[in-house]
């Protein structure tokens, strides 16, 4: 029952793009009407105000402040948690070599660097995430907005690098 009660609470104050509208319909309405029709959308411009852009995409989880060509900036860095399977860049260990890949096992495996050799027991690709029934979960940026003097001066939408 507890846990129902919070996945509720969660779920009723979870920032929408719709949430963010109604209750901001003075701030919705002072955007030119191209403006407001890319922020339904979910979409921003070069140009756009602070406001307009916090209206589109919502709050940043890091803001940076820096300097372009001689002008100060506010870059709002969006993050958010993705999966991140083994054998992609986060993990490109995976599937490297000889090894025993599953358990705790006592395998022996000799493996011969430069002149000398050595050996190792148990196994060498163990990793407790892999192991866990928690899917293993990296925070990366996936967008950024820079604005200069209150306007969008830049954007980006990054790609992740194992796809």
């Amino acid at each position: 029952m507890l846990g129902m009660a919070a996945a509720g609470l969660c779920l009723t104050s979870c920032e929408t793009l719709e949430n963010r509208i109604s209750e901001h319909p003075d701030m919705f309405n002072s955007l030119s009407p191209r403006d407001q029709e890319l922020v339904r959308q979910g979409q921003i411009r070069s140009g756009m105000s602070t406001n307009a852009v916090w209206l589109a995409w919502g709050s940043p989880e890091q803001k940076a402040a820096g300097e372009m060509r001689g002008r100060q900036t506010e870059t709002w860095i969006y993050v958010e948690d993705r999966y991140a399977p083994y054998g992609s860049a986060y993990y490109p260990y995976y599937g490297y070599g000889p090894g025993f890949y599953g358990g705790f096992g006592g395998v022996g495996v000799f493996r011969t660097h430069g002149r000398g050799r050595f050996a190792f027991f148990g196994d060498p690709f163990y990793d407790p995430f892999y192991y866990s029934y928690i899917p293993p979960t990296i925070s990366i940026p996936y967008k950024t907005v820079t604005f200069v003097n209150g306007r969008v001066m830049s954007f980006q939408y990054l790609v992740p690098p194992y796809r």
